[in-house]
């Protein structure tokens, strides 16, 4: 069955990887990439709808599998409060709007070690999302929990620079579950997640995501 996917941070580095390939996919025949300003490129099977994350139109929200690689850093943002209402509160209102449209699926890029009672920000702001989307109910909620995302991203981010530094001289010595993983196979994977025919809720942490193949 032809399907439509939302895509939300599709300007990202796993965003525009999940956008790619899910463009690719032929089990879409639709994709909805929404964003708060339009992407520079165009496709067939590309829809692109601005919407103001503070005050989401419902009507945009409709599909039947929702990606979601929305996020930011500290330094990005410019504060706590700014950061968690775009890496929690928007993926969660999104999330609602979705579920009361009928949107089956919700896909989560969220981060190793995500745990709502860490005292760490990121993780626990991570770890809230992940609480709130369950309590949506979609028949089935799939949060990818990768370690260190490699790619190449737009802007420079010292701690993955230094961590991708460390793991191409000592990636024998590191854990699978902590080694780093390319934002392409998290996109392949989360998409391969997709059409299993999963129900539930599942959290695939980065060695698994690493071993899924499309």
């Amino acid at each position: 069955m032809a399907k439509t996917a939302l895509l939300l941070g599709a300007s990202g580095l796993v965003g525009s990887h999940l956008l790619e390939q899910l463009l690719d996919d032929p089990r879409y025949t639709k994709v909805v990439a929404l964003n708060r300003r339009p992407l520079n490129m165009q496709h067939p099977k590309l829809q692109q709808e601005i919407i103001d994350f503070d005050q989401p139109g419902p009507d945009k929200i409709k599909g039947d599998d929702l990606f979601c690689a929305l996020g930011t850093t500290l330094r990005k943002a410019g504060s706590k409060e700014a950061q968690y209402r775009i890496d929690c509160t928007y993926p969660y209102e999104i999330g609602k709007i979705a579920r009361q449209n009928g949107v089956q699926q919700y896909l989560l890029v969220s981060s190793i070690g995500a745990d709502p009672g860490t005292t760490n920000f990121y993780l626990r702001t991570k770890g809230e999302l992940e609480e709130k989307l369950k309590g949506l109910d979609f028949p089935t909620f799939i949060s990818g929990r990768p370690s260190l995302i490699l790619g190449d991203r737009k802007e420079f981010r010292l701690g993955e620079k230094i961590g991708t530094v460390l793991a191409s001289g000592f990636g024998f010595l590191i854990p699978k579950k902590y080694r780093g993983i390319q934002a392409a196979q998290i996109a392949r994977a989360l998409i391969a997640l997709a059409n299993q025919g999963l129900n539930g809720v599942h959290f695939v942490e980065s060695g698994q995501l690493q071993q899924i193949r499309g």
